[in-house]
């Protein structure tokens, strides 16, 4: 019986590679540390083969409360925080003109 390597942290964040990153743009900012970013994929019809924009919600954790609707966002996934936000802030990439 071979001994199993020990596995140290840096091996396992590795191993599990890059979190998954989305951008996209913030449609509320109104709740405490939590934006709701808007993110839109083309996607193409099953049946009549036409590019369709497909657009979802997810709710992000915003811990120094940087993002204001209207600005262009990238979430990565982090573990659940609670009943519906499994991801966090990474950067804002653009901000809104309208909004400053």
């Amino acid at each position: 019986m071979t001994p199993e390597p020990v596995k140290t942290p840096a091996a396992e964040i590795a191993k599990r590679g890059e979190r998954t990153a989305l951008t996209g743009k913030v449609t509320s900012a109104k709740m405490e540390k939590t934006i709701v970013v808007e993110v839109q994929r083309l996607v193409q019809h099953p049946k009549y083969r036409r590019v369709v924009r497909i657009s979802k919600k997810f709710y992000a954790h915003d811990e120094e409360r940087k993002a204001k609707p209207g600005d262009t966002v990238r979430i990565v996934s982090s573990r659940p925080l609670s009943r519906l936000k499994r991801w966090r802030l990474a950067e804002v990439l653009t901000r809104n003109a309208s909004a400053e």
